[in-house]
């Protein structure tokens, strides 16, 4: 009987290690803390957790500016603790993926220190992109290449005279991006894959995926060329260049080898924002084991929006053998829950400086979070969750300018507040400093509800976010793991509606009317209701038939 490899529908629970859970009372999460709630994620139901980067980093952009990728953060613990905490997920029944960042590594790594200390031309400037500038001087940027985070994409350095080279960072100035046409760059991660794999590490989250190969030509960027790679045209020069194959099938050969020599089934996951016809290139047998669908990051809450995003994600994977991922939330967008109650043209980047506030409707998005986290945990493939998305918590969008700590807020010059919206420490208890978070406040602060979407304010309760999510999760892995078809159903212009190969049929109700319910055993609905589907509702029936 042929093994299913763990990961095709695999529930991974994503861990932003500063706001998880603080065993030392610092007010910030540490590796321990996440080993002290390791038995409430086993009982939640996931397979897998994934950690962000917990190495150490100036945290100048939470992490993913890592200034040596083999140890820990002393804010998180030591090698010890990650290797105490490998050993219990795993005796607890959880693979460990955990976070590597390829394209950039801190300023405060030894090996930019080494090149900033470096002549021009030298090898140690040659594991990094360092260009002369333009202009009679060289004054002036490279190329008018611009940063995620805002501002060009170059910084000078002093060579002398207060003049000198250019290097690339395509995020903040703090993360010079490395030269992957470099032997010595390939070499080392190679290496550093190696190294935590010893380690116990189940997999591999691989941040910006799509960004480490540019045009040694360093054109300039026209206009119509988006700056995060979801409509770029097909010869961008520094996002999803056909480069970025070879050195994916370079760490999948190390896998397979690691997988080989240790028997446990070793993945890479990647974070590539790439257009549709380019997502599937990723997904080639020697290549990504999956790829993050972002689709539903992006979508409003709209029925045809949906079923578009469903069908492309299967078609993409299934065309390559390869299974779709679903995510509603992560450590780099708003959460859902407030997401889906803004109107769907509102720009949710800057709706928290440019308001109006009253265009929230929280109470639509906390019932479209419930709906939404049903049919994407229906689907085939594999769920990515997000820290506290299971309490149904909102992004913290009022936070006050002096405690953000993102690049983005900053580098946007205040027209975006970034992303610590949704990294604010997730709430275990109804009350204390922090809600439980641990015995000091916190390094972001939380509001005042957060008490009463708490781990322990819902344990138990009948009709809870979290109580639907233990229940859905116990039922997927019931129903719905086993096979790997989706068969839609007609319900009407405005439901959405498929049934899996078990019989069992995920119904969701986009329309301003109830839904009868369809025939069957109802295992579980977002709403409550058993005697129809409301507005913005979803449930699972269990039927023998299609419905309609």
């Amino acid at each position: 009987m042929r093994t299913v490899p763990w990961w095709r529908h695999a529930v991974v629970y994503q861990i932003y290690p500063r706001s998880f859970a603080d065993a030392n009372g610092d007010g910030t999460g540490d590796v321990d803390g996440i080993r002290s709630r390791l038995g409430y994620l086993a009982e939640l139901g996931v397979d897998a957790i994934w950690i962000c980067p917990w190495y150490p980093s100036p945290l100048n952009d939470g992490g993913y500016d890592v200034a040596d990728y083999r140890d820990i953060h002393p804010r998180f613990g030591d090698l010890d603790d990650a290797e105490a905490l490998l050993a219990e997920a795993h005796a607890h029944g959880l693979r460990v993926l955990v976070d590597l960042v390829p394209n950039h590594t801190s300023s405060e790594h030894a090996w930019f220190r080494e090149a900033l200390a470096a002549e021009p031309g030298s090898a140690a400037r040659d594991r990094y992109i360092f260009r002369p500038g333009r202009g009679a001087d060289g004054s002036e940027p490279p190329t008018n290449w611009k940063s995620v985070f805002g501002g060009p994409a170059w910084s000078r350095v002093d060579d002398g005279d207060g003049a000198g080279e250019w290097f690339l960072h395509l995020f903040d100035s703090t993360q010079p991006d490395l030269n992957w046409e470099n032997d010595e760059v390939r070499a080392e991660f190679d290496s550093i894959f190696r190294f935590w794999i010893d380690r116990g590490v189940d997999g591999f989250r691989i941040d910006v995926a799509h960004g480490m190969v540019k045009d040694p030509e360093f054109p300039d960027l026209g206009q119509d060329q988006e700056l995060l790679g979801i409509t770029l045209l097909r010869d961008h020069p520094h996002w999803d260049r056909d480069g970025i194959h070879e050195i994916n099938r370079r760490w999948r050969a190390v896998l397979d080898e690691a997988s080989r020599a240790t028997g446990r089934e070793i993945m890479m996951v990647a974070e590539a924002w790439v257009p549709p016809e380019s997502a599937p290139l990723y997904l080639r047998p020697d290549e990504y084991h999956q790829a993050f669908n972002f689709e539903f990051l992006v979508t409003p809450w709209d029925r045809g929006a949906a079923a578009t995003a469903i069908d492309t994600a299967t078609t993409n994977a299934a065309n390559v053998g390869s299974t779709p991922t679903w995510t509603l939330s992560n450590h780099d967008v708003m959460r859902h829950a407030t997401r889906f109650g803004l109107p769907a043209d509102v720009n949710w980047r800057t709706w928290p400086i440019t308001g109006p506030a009253d265009l929230l409707d929280a109470d639509a998005g906390l019932r479209r979070a419930r709906a939404a986290a049903m049919l994407l945990m229906a689907l085939p493939g594999s769920v990515y969750l997000y820290q506290g998305e299971e309490l149904g918590l909102p992004e913290v969008w009022d936070l006050p300018p002096e405690v953000l700590d993102d690049p983005v807020w900053e580098n946007s010059g205040h027209a975006q507040k970034g992303r610590d919206g949704c990294r604010v420490p997730i709430p275990w208890a109804t009350d204390g400093p922090s809600f439980g978070f641990g015995d000091a406040a916190p390094w972001l602060p939380q509001p005042p509800s957060f008490g009463a979407m708490s781990v322990e304010a819902q344990s138990g309760v009948v009709g809870s976010v979290l109580e639907m999510y233990r229940t859905a999760l116990r039922l997927r892995r019931d129903h719905l793991v086993d096979d790997e078809t989706l068969d839609w159903l007609d319900l009407g212009d405005s439901v959405l509606a498929f049934r899996r190969g078990s019989g069992v049929v995920c119904v969701v109700n986009y329309g301003s009317d109830d839904l009868r319910m369809p025939a069957g055993e109802v295992l579980l609905t977002s709403a409550g209701r058993t005697d129809a589907v409301p507005t913005d509702g979803c449930a699972w029936v269990l039927t023998d038939r299609p419905a309609g």
